[in-house]
């Protein structure tokens, strides 16, 4: 996905929830510190968004530009709406999250994850796509590893501190062996 893309998506997903903040959860908010981020972070055709201040209409939003809907067939990417409680994130993320408005947006603000706050989600979730995301965004310089380690901890739950300490162990392991 491109920022362009996730644009359009942050328009849409404005106008069908009459919501002027977007916040974009998910890999693709990488695409906010990041607007031209590189293979292979830029890979997804899907954005996972929900409106800042009404998440209850995150549903709203994957009826109308979701998975196999008339939006995707057209333009080749969709959204999912996603509430921030679904995706496990360090305290105090809503302080550092990076915002973008532009034409494209048509004045509704996109609101993206921090680098840090994403690569630790990414982590606590541990699939292999996660883990390959964060690979790659330590790889191209996006995130620095001991800056990584030191925001586990801002987890909120020991399980989730032991998980991505975890996780972060298997990103080295597939850094040294490449």
């Amino acid at each position: 996905m491109t920022r362009a893309q996730l644009e359009h998506i942050v328009r849409a997903a404005g106008a069908i929830t009459d919501e002027p903040v977007i916040l974009v959860l998910g890999s693709q908010s990488i695409l906010g510190a990041f607007p031209s981020a590189p293979p292979p972070l830029d890979v997804s055709r899907e954005a996972d968004v929900c409106p800042m201040y009404a998440p209850e209409k995150a549903d709203l939003i994957s009826g109308a530009i979701g998975e196999i809907s008339q939006f995707d067939s057209t333009f080749g990417y969709y959204a999912h709406g996603l509430p921030p409680e679904a995706c496990p994130l360090p305290m105090g993320w809503k302080d550092r999250l990076v915002s973008f408005q532009n034409d494209n947006t048509r004045g509704i603000t996109a609101l993206c994850l921090h680098p840090l706050d994403l690569a630790c989600s990414k982590l606590v979730a541990g699939r292999e796509k996660d883990v390959g995301f964060v690979v790659g965004m330590l790889a191209h310089g996006l995130i620095e590893a001991g800056a990584l380690e030191a925001h586990i901890g801002r987890l909120p739950t020991q399980e989730q501190r032991d998980r991505a300490v975890l996780m972060l162990t298997v990103v080295r392991s597939k850094m040294t062996s490449s």
